[in-house]
């Protein structure tokens, strides 16, 4: 299939490999998530495992146009009323935060410079 062709009535957009920076921030995100992950799974925090799980394949994989959707998801597990911050240890919960933070602000600077 040729890198041109177009799915009926999408626009694909630039692939994620042309924007390094924002592909490399989503990386890290998923990289911060596995710890966040894994502290999930040591403390038994099923509900939110189950949360970030299916999240963290899509940091690695989505392309641009879902890429804000998924990351915005990530940051609401940090809600004013219900917060991953209160099942999971800072030392996990603060690392994908700020990587999280990280890649909406790449994704915002390029929606400035388009």
């Amino acid at each position: 299939m040729s890198p041109h062709l177009r799915i009926a009535g999408r626009d694909p957009g630039p692939a994620r490999h042309e924007r390094p920076l924002i592909d490399e921030a989503a990386l890290a995100a998923a990289r911060a998530g596995d710890v966040l992950v894994a502290d999930a799974r040591a403390r038994g925090a099923e509900r939110w495992l189950a949360y970030m799980e299916p999240l963290l394949d899509r940091l690695r994989d989505d392309g641009l146009g879902e890429l804000r959707r998924t990351a915005l998801r990530a940051r609401a597990a940090y809600g004013p009323k219900d917060s991953i911050r209160d099942a999971c240890s800072p030392d996990a919960t603060e690392p994908f935060l700020t990587a999280i933070d990280r890649l909406i602000k790449q994704l915002n600077r390029r929606d400035v410079n388009e």
